[in-house]
């Protein structure tokens, strides 16, 4: 009998796919389905989106619009998330979206398509490092402010100065911890997700209780009212605004895709965690807001600059007026607002990952200026430091405005959900008018259904970028500007100026780094 030889393992199935696409395995495979739904899930977070919105929300239309809003946006976020869960299936690469668009716009649309959406989800997810930062800072302003006092007992309301320099700390560490080996990312964001859920559990069954008052159902699902404040008086106007929570909260659920190269079998559990984290968030989000809207004592006294939070956070005054009017403190309000802070915290750490690995990968294939220093992987950690320090720095100048603009959050808020959601519309678009017979199905399929699906998702990105870039307040002057477009346009009109004067020439989409297979891509 002659000698046998051992049996290789058997090849990861997203490994192979990988390597079929044309790239080789350079990350570490080790995340498991519960690891990449925890970042997922800590990417969209629980807290981050919906609490520092929830007060301008409430303003505009009232109770129900934001509560109904929430439902129904969460309703179309479904589509845009099968749809996605399709192409990650079939692409299970770290580039996810602008390497789904490369592929699936054909050779000849390709590049500028791949070009275009790795721009925009570069812009949006360093953005979105912005705005945790920026809404972290702003429930730890609360926190001290409540900790030292209230408003009216003198309390310390931290300034712009510190303000900026709470916001600046917090990218700095997020950026230090992402240069450690992801299985620490992942420890982290295993705490995430159970900080989340126990957290919002405890929110969700204790605000309501501790409330001395509740509000009436009638009040919270029924009750439409435009606030004179805001300068609008179009009932229509007033209803979409008031949504903007729902729209900038249910997104981010593309983190998965991002890590689907360090992901074990990323065809089956990248779609997975796509989809579980939408379930999730849907679910518990509502219950958040129901939460609040309920629990709120007096809806104009929430808002007013002599109160105790100074009218800068409403949430925080929900909570200090529940937790004062029945035990004479604010203790719990503060452990409250602490836990809330912590999703901020854990979501720009998961953001900083998903930004990071963009980078990298549109860095890999030549798309980014010095793309050698930006795509070096940490020779022992094997995550790529640079980018992480390279997002982290453009988030902080992002954030400079903070001494004198009062509307900074709106712009880099807007500016995170068009890049982001925006990234979304390219690869979706392309599925949905490519030929059939050049798709190669995962294990994720829609069949005929994908038509339809990807034209409603289409259509919804279509309308969040655009509500966006709406004025948030009228008359409209220098400090209640919506800078979105502007930034926006400039920075759009200078990435795709670079493209039709030289990147066309060179830039061809990703490149492999393997050999060329057969068959279909």
């Amino acid at each position: 009998m002659g000698y046998q030889t051992p049996e290789a393992p058997e090849m990861d199935t997203g490994e192979k796919r990988l390597n079929e696409l044309g790239y080789k395995q350079e990350l570490r495979r080790e995340m498991t389905l519960f690891k990449t739904l925890a970042i997922s899930f800590s990417t969209m977070t629980l807290f981050t989106g919906i609490t520092p919105l929830y007060g301008s929300s409430l303003l505009y239309a009232g109770p129900a619009s934001l509560v109904w809003g929430w439902v129904v946006v969460s309703f179309f976020t479904w589509f845009v998330g099968i749809a996605m869960a399709e192409i990650c299936s079939s692409f299970p690469t770290t580039g996810s979206l602008y390497f789904w668009a490369a592929h699936l716009a054909g050779p000849k649309w390709g590049p500028f398509a791949s070009w275009c959406c790795a721009w925009l989800e570069t812009i949006g997810l360093i953005a979105g490092i912005g705005t945790q930062a920026y809404a972290g800072s702003q429930t730890l302003q609360s926190i001290i402010l409540l900790c030292t006092g209230t408003n009216k007992d003198g309390g310390y309301f931290t300034p712009r100065w510190l303000f900026l320099c709470m916001y600046m700390g917090l990218t700095v560490i997020w950026a230090f911890l992402n240069t450690f080996a992801l299985e620490v990312i992942a420890f982290i964001d295993i705490i995430s997700i159970w900080w989340q859920v126990i957290g919002g559990l405890v929110i969700v069954i204790m605000l309501p209780l501790v409330s001395l008052t509740t509000q009436s159902a009638s009040y919270v699902f029924t009750h439409f009212e435009i606030s004179e404040s805001t300068g609008i008086t179009n009932s229509v106007y007033a209803i979409i605004l008031s949504v903007l929570v729902s729209q900038y909260s249910l997104y981010g659920y593309d983190a998965a895709a991002h890590l689907t190269e360090e992901t074990k079998g990323a065809d089956k559990n990248g779609p997975i965690a796509i989809l579980s984290s939408i379930g999730i968030i849907s679910l518990f989000g509502w219950a958040y807001i129901l939460a609040l809207t309920f629990s709120i004592q007096d809806p104009s006294y929430l808002y007013d600059v002599n109160n105790e939070t100074a009218g800068a956070f409403v949430p925080a005054q929900i909570l200090y007026d529940a937790f004062h009017g029945r035990y004479h403190n604010a203790t719990g309000a503060i452990v409250l607002l602490f836990v809330i802070w912590g999703s901020f915290f854990f979501g720009g750490l998961s953001i900083t990952t998903s930004a990071a690995r963009v980078v990298y990968a549109l860095s890999r294939d030549q798309g980014v200026p010095f793309s050698s220093i930006w795509r070096r992987v940490h020779p022992k950690h094997k995550v790529p430091a640079n980018a992480v320090w390279l997002c982290a720095a453009i988030c902080i100048l992002l954030g400079l405005p903070i001494l004198k603009v009062n509307v900074v959050f709106t712009a880099i808020t807007s500016i995170c959900t068009i890049g982001w959601v925006g990234g979304y519309a390219v690869p979706i678009f392309a599925r949905m008018v490519m030929a059939e017979k050049n798709f190669k199905p995962g294990p994720f399929y829609l069949g005929k259904a994908r038509r339809p699906i990807c034209l409603i998702a289409f259509l919804w990105i279509c309308y969040t970028c655009s509500v966006f870039l709406l004025p948030t307040f009228y008359p409209i002057t220098w400090n209640t500007f919506n800078y979105a477009p502007v930034a926006l346009g400039v920075s759009l009109g200078l990435i795709m100026l670079w493209w039709f004067l030289d990147a066309r020439k060179w830039f061809k989409g990703p490149v492999r780094n393997v050999g060329i297979p057969n068959g279909k891509v």
